[in-house]
């Protein structure tokens, strides 16, 4: 079998020669100085580095080491580099940790107990690899970028699944944020026009004299600046799915058109005179109450009926149970592959204040924040601070003792499970219960 790869960066040959043989079971690769292991970094890719701080030019001080720590991070953020040195280096070693070193060990070293250190440190790389392939393959998914453990949530999921392979209109119900077009592409990729486009557009964010052009199109001459036949959105989706996001901020008069386009399935590019049959499957979503819309007039009432032949409601992310930190630590995975950084962790105070926040802004406010933290985060922590939520627990409404008792008991559960990234031992221990105990309550509460 093939040996893991360890780069062993020290210049002492008397120390190169006692780590080759402690790592046996390794293929030991060793660098005497910057770049030579920079140049070994690039060519093996180990997933493990050990190396002293003090280098030459300056094996005397620090610099050359954690120089060569900062090099070694911004070209592989995934590599664990384990520190050694010595008891007068320790403030060194701590800085070197907190610029994103996996660990220290002081010289002289115990080969056992750095063996060990070593091991645990392949072992951590290997699962974040795979973590990394496990995300991808989640965004390879119909339903990718749900991510949720809420029985309702999970309930719309299984609707989705239901829903996408017939030929029935579908709005979406939902705060802005909440995740309306990653559903509507759920429907489309799970549907048999899979394999044609999806063309989505906002309703509010054209204005309405523009509006009409863009989603049938126009003839050329229509009005000034049309110097060329262009086809709207509705003809480009031909034998696909049309996504009508925020369907609630469409002026009256184009309603009436888009109801007959619904009613024929034919169109009129403007300035032109020849009807255009296209095959398409509707998908519509606002977060505004249509019914009320339509009781004050300023809604179709009959355009409503056609855009609802199934309705699915999407819950926002406060009434979603233990979801809030389970998308944290999801997108924390995903901005610190994106942005090059090293694996980082929550703060228990951290993980406190994004449980406490209200979410106004749904998943989205959640994934930028979550962005915003893992840029600006210093050390391997993402503190309070970074996170910039300021939110207080809100608190829960009364009910009998019974149901208190077994509301409160889910809710801790959840929340532990998604703190700890869904590790039942871990969450065993956070809520002070056995292994056993923990999957009894599971059972009885229905959670896998």
């Amino acid at each position: 079998m093939t040996k893991k790869k360890l780069l062993v960066v020290e210049d002492d040959c008397g120390l190169q020669t006692q780590l080759r043989w402690s790592f046996d079971a390794y293929e030991v690769v060793l660098a005497d100085q910057r770049e030579t292991a920079l140049a070994q970094l690039r060519r093996h890719q180990p997933a493990v580095v050990t190396m002293d701080l003090g280098l030459p030019p300056e094996p005397d001080g620090a610099g050359e080491g954690l120089a060569l720590l900062q090099q070694i991070l911004a070209a592989a953020p995934d590599t664990k580099v384990i520190i050694l040195s010595g008891n007068q280096e320790r403030a060194n070693a701590l800085k070197a940790i907190a610029m994103g070193a996996y660990d220290f060990h002081q010289k002289p070293f115990d080969a056992d107990l750095l063996g060990l250190v070593v091991e645990r440190a392949f072992f951590l790389h290997a699962m974040q690899q795979e973590n990394r392939r496990m995300l991808q393959i989640q965004a390879d998914s119909p339903l990718a970028g749900i991510v949720s453990r809420d029985p309702a949530m999970l309930k719309l999921c299984r609707s989705v699944e239901k829903v996408a392979p017939s030929s029935a209109s579908v709005m979406l119900l939902g705060d802005s944020g909440s995740g309306k077009e990653l559903v509507a592409r759920g429907l489309h990729k799970l549907s048999s026009r899979h394999d044609k486009r999806f063309v989505a557009i906002n309703c509010a964010a054209i204005p309405e004299q523009l509006l009409e052009s863009e989603l049938f199109g126009y003839e050329k001459g229509a009005f000034t600046g049309a110097v060329r036949q262009t086809l709207g959105k509705i003809e480009l989706a031909h034998g696909g799915t049309f996504f009508l996001d925020e369907v609630g901020d469409m002026a009256l008069g184009l309603q009436a058109k888009l109801l007959r386009f619904l009613q024929e399935r034919v169109i009129e590019r403007v300035g032109g005179r020849s009807e255009i049959s296209v095959d398409v499957r509707i998908v519509c979503a606002t977060h505004q109450n249509l019914k009320a819309l339509a009781a004050a007039g300023r809604f179709r009432e009959d355009l409503f009926y056609r855009l609802s032949e199934i309705v699915l409601a999407i819950p926002p992310l406060r009434d979603r149970v233990g979801d809030a930190a389970l998308l944290a630590h999801h997108f924390r995975n995903k901005f610190c592959a994106s942005e090059a950084r090293g694996h980082l962790h929550f703060s228990p105070d951290a993980l406190a204040a994004v449980e406490a926040h209200h979410w106004p802004g749904n998943v989205r406010e959640m994934e930028n924040c979550v962005k915003r933290a893992v840029i600006m985060a210093e050390g391997p922590l993402i503190g309070v601070d970074d996170l910039g939520l300021l939110d207080l627990p809100a608190g829960e409404e009364s009910v009998n003792l019974r149901q208190a008792r077994d509301a409160a008991e889910y809710r801790v559960m959840v929340r532990a499970l998604a703190r700890v990234d869904g590790n039942i031992v871990k969450a065993a221990e956070l809520l002070g219960v056995s292994r056993p105990t923990l999957y009894d309550l599971m059972g009885h509460h229905g959670l896998k």
